[in-house]
């Protein structure tokens, strides 16, 4: 059994800006496990926000290369556990080893990871495109832009929030989600925002308040009279007790919460406690879309674009087409490195 592992820099179409910061880039790790004549991958993208950069990563990823492991891949519960600790608390590095152990597997089972675990999957379902943070006028440049996709996924927390939507509003009608990232401090300027965006066909908020606010999160989500989903505010299943007290719904990210089998038992304890839930990523290539693409027909809400912002994605995974995520019917998380590149790593 081998493990392999390679810097990705991925160059985004456009900046990406969002409340806190603006980008052009974004550096990920590709990990292959390969072992008996196949390789599964996974996509490790390092959260500074939980100080995870990606020299930890390829710390986490250089201890486990060297771990004399004594369970099988053939068992991915068992494989996961006993990762666990070689990786440590960085939950992307982690995240990366659960997505290649099951894409390792599913190969094994020559079925995709959705159909081993009985997840329906009958048609393409939708998922979001994401417009950052610019002026009205590159607001609605790309919303034109966007136009075949079904839903608009609107990030904001600047003075130019309401100019932006208008602009939207000037190009289309569609439903729009909103994600303000931590960006409106001031609770009373969160409610008026919500309750405009009511009225401009916004269809729910995400993180409206820094994670920080836990109190003022609270006071607002009785007053919303849009659902409010957790992105900062939630990471793994011990935020999900109190998560109920201030949102109606969850954000889950695979690169957060430690990867497939941690998001699944998510999932089921967050329809428990009567949650929404909402997969999205960080942004990364078409190998953790992919993984993220197996769970996504359990939610009620799909972000899942991200490997459309960039421009040398290093895997194929599930087209989008018309603003619907197509599955594939190839076996594990149905990605595969792009020739060039296998070529290189063989």
């Amino acid at each position: 059994m081998e493990w392999h592992f390679e810097l990705q820099k991925l160059e985004l179409k456009r900046a990406f800006t969002i409340s806190r910061q603006s980008s052009n880039f974004r550096e990920t790790l590709r990990l292959g496990l390969r072992h008996l004549d196949r390789t599964g991958w996974g996509e490790a993208a390092p959260n500074p926000r939980h100080g995870e950069s990606p020299g930890s990563v390829i710390e986490a990823f250089t201890r486990l290369k060297d771990h004399p492991f004594t369970s099988s891949p053939n068992q991915p519960e068992a494989f996961i556990r006993e990762a666990a600790p070689v990786i440590g608390p960085v939950q992307s590095a982690m995240a990366a080893v659960d997505m290649a152990v099951h894409d390792w597997w599913g190969k094994g089972l020559e079925r995709p990871l959705y159909e081993i675990w009985g997840i329906p999957y009958r048609e393409p379902f939708e998922t979001s495109m994401t417009i950052s943070i610019d002026t009205p006028e590159k607001t609605a440049e790309r919303t034109r832009e966007s136009l075949e996709f079904r839903v608009l996924k609107v990030k904001m927390g600047s003075d130019l929030d309401r100019e932006n939507i208008l602009a939207i509003r000037s190009v289309t009608e569609i439903p729009l989600w909103v994600d303000a990232n931590e960006g409106w401090k001031d609770p009373a300027r969160a409610m008026e925002m919500i309750s405009w965006l009511e009225g401009q066909g916004v269809e729910m908020i995400e993180q409206p308040l820094p994670a920080t606010q836990w109190e003022d999160q609270r006071r607002i989500k009785d007053k919303s009279p849009l659902p409010l989903i957790a992105d900062e505010s939630f990471s793994s299943m011990t935020d999900l007790d109190r998560i109920s007290e201030g949102f109606h719904g969850i954000n889950i990210k695979l690169a957060k919460c430690g990867g497939l089998a941690p998001a699944r038992r998510i999932i089921s304890a967050a329809r428990d406690r009567g949650l929404l839930v909402m997969i999205g990523s960080m942004i990364q290539s078409s190998c953790g879309i992919g993984a993220a693409c197996q769970i996504a027909p359990l939610a009620d809400y799909v972000d899942l674009d991200c490997n459309l912002l960039i421009k040398n994605d290093p895997f194929t995974g599930h087209p989008a087409k018309n603003g619907l995520i197509h599955l594939n019917q190839l076996p594990g998380t149905g990605v595969r490195l792009k020739p060039s590149l296998e070529n290189q790593e063989s």
